[in-house]
């Protein structure tokens, strides 16, 4: 199935859509379900999106989550964030840093109304196509020591606890990783 707008593309010389980008589509016969990489212009919409996605965690961490912070026309234009779209509304946000040795998933987040359909998933299979893509075969991450949600969703999908620290501003962080 081809998309009527261009999905991203981890190999470009393909004519059809491959691995993350395939499973979005074989989930659904909507073909205004995509994924692609943001521009500037889409960094209003990703804070928007990531600050509901991460509002429940406010009152169990007790203060908002870094990523509810972060200055996102800067990380649309340093870092590699991708959006996914289905039935052609922005739903979910990966933003990733690619590192000498690894690809670090620095955030990942799923618009409320359609938390639990498998979508973070797929943009987390999506971050360890495009590092492998790279020559990277190491994913990192981290996360607050309290989303232990996330932290076994994670460890569901193969990565493992490094380490935990406390932040310079009492953020206990869980640092975890995967070698693929």
């Amino acid at each position: 199935m081809i998309n009527k707008r261009p999905a991203l593309r981890l190999d470009e010389t393909t004519t059809e859509p491959s691995g993350a980008v395939a499973e979005i589509q074989s989930t659904t016969a909507n073909m205004s379900d995509y994924l692609r990489r943001a521009t500037p212009e889409d960094a209003a919409a990703v804070r928007a999106l990531v600050r509901a996605a991460y509002a429940k965690w406010v009152p169990i961490i007790g203060r908002e989550p870094k990523p509810m912070m972060a200055d996102y026309d800067q990380a649309v234009r340093d870092h590699v964030v991708d959006l996914l779209f289905v039935e052609g509304r922005l739903t979910a946000v990966i933003e990733m840093i690619v590192e000498p040795e690894s690809l670090v998933v620095e955030n990942v987040a799923v618009r409320p109304d359609q938390a639990g359909r498998g979508y973070g998933r797929t943009l987390m299979l999506h971050a360890a196509e495009l590092a492998r893509s790279m020559g990277r075969n190491r994913l990192r991450l981290y996360t607050n020591r309290l989303m232990t949600h996330n932290i076994a969703l994670y460890q569901r999908l193969g990565y493992s606890v490094e380490g935990e620290e406390t932040s310079p501003d009492g953020r206990e962080i869980v640092h975890m990783s995967m070698t693929i």
